[in-house]
């Protein structure tokens, strides 16, 4: 490969850094957000395949608006049943 070869999709180096760093930034910030809601709510699989699997967070998307859910409505559920018994 010679020594000026440029990247087709980026030609410019500077254009080609700043699109990693958003793409760094993007999936860091929903990976912190999914690893909290699935140690929260103690989802040790879930919790290890996002601290592993890196997918730009689509994956965390994924979990956070499809499977955190479930829990946090299944709890909410048992409070206000156990609150109706005390009464």
């Amino acid at each position: 490969m010679p020594s000026d070869w440029v990247c087709p999709l980026f030609p410019n180096l500077a254009l080609m850094w700043l699109v990693i760093s958003l793409g760094v930034v993007w999936s860091m910030v929903w990976k912190g957000i999914a690893l909290w809601r699935a140690g929260r709510n103690a989802h040790l699989v879930w919790f290890i395949v996002l601290f592993i699997v890196n997918t730009l967070g689509i994956l965390e998307i994924i979990y956070i608006f499809a499977f955190s859910r479930k829990r946090e409505a299944s709890s909410m559920e048992t409070e206000s049943e156990k609150r109706v018994g005390k009464s």
